[in-house]
C-alpha cells in the first residue's frame, strides 16, 4: 500500500492559475483535490501501461503526524479501480 500525502499543493495551484486565481482558492478551488486529480491520471497512466490493477481513493480527514503516525478517520472524495489486460 501506498500513502502519498501532498505538502505543496496551494503552490502547485498557485503556479497554475497565477494571482488571481489564488484568491479562489478555498472558496471555489480545493488545490488538495486539483492534485490529487492530476496525480491520479498521471498513476492511471502509467498503471495502465505497466498492466498494473489498483484501487486509487481520494480522501479526505486522515493526517500524518510528524512522519511516524497517520490520524484518521477517511472521507472519500473520489474511488477509481483500475484493471488492465496485459498483453
Amino acid at each position: 500500500m501506498l500513502i502519498i500525502e501532498v505538502k505543496n499543493a496551494r503552490e502547485v495551484v498557485r503556479k497554475r492559475i497565477g494571482r488571481l486565481g489564488e484568491r479562489l482558492m478555498g472558496k471555489v478551488v480545493d488545490p488538495e483535490l486539483q492534485v490529487e486529480k492530476a496525480l491520479i491520471q498521471e498513476m492511471e497512466s502509467a498503471f495502465e501501461e505497466f498492466g498494473i490493477e489498483a484501487r486509487i481513493l481520494s480522501v479526505e480527514g486522515p493526517r500524518v503526524e510528524g512522519g511516524e503516525s497517520i490520524e484518521f478517520p477517511l472521507n472519500v472524495r473520489a474511488k477509481i479501480d483500475l484493471k488492465f489486460e496485459v498483453d
